[in-house]
């Protein structure tokens, strides 16, 4: 609680803000859990979309390119999991070290 805070006060913002602390600690890895999930999905939906251009050309040269752009787009997208893996670890070991009390 905040220093000359009237002492009617103190349990009045204890009360408001405990819940407030205990949603603002789990809000943040539940986003970060999100965002990881979100980047990853999506670049399933862009591959399939790519090989589905296969089924929807029938064409042999069509079905050609969307595999080439597939297999560059899952190496791409085996990079960003590779990436989003280590902003996820690293804001969650800063989050952490924010909660332990300062010395």
């Amino acid at each position: 609680l905040p220093e000359g805070l009237p002492t009617l006060l103190k349990p009045v913002m204890l009360v408001i803000m405990t819940p407030i602390e205990i949603i603002g600690k789990l809000a943040k890895p539940f986003a970060l859990a999100v965002r990881l999930f979100a980047n990853m999905a999506a670049g399933h939906v862009v591959v399939l979309a790519l090989i589905g251009l296969t089924f929807f050309f029938q064409s042999y040269l069509v079905g050609v390119a969307a595999s080439v752009m597939a297999t560059g787009i899952m190496l791409l997208e085996l990079f960003v999991a590779f990436l989003q893996a280590f902003v996820f670890t690293l804001l969650t070991s800063v989050f952490i070290g924010l909660m332990r009390a300062a010395h």
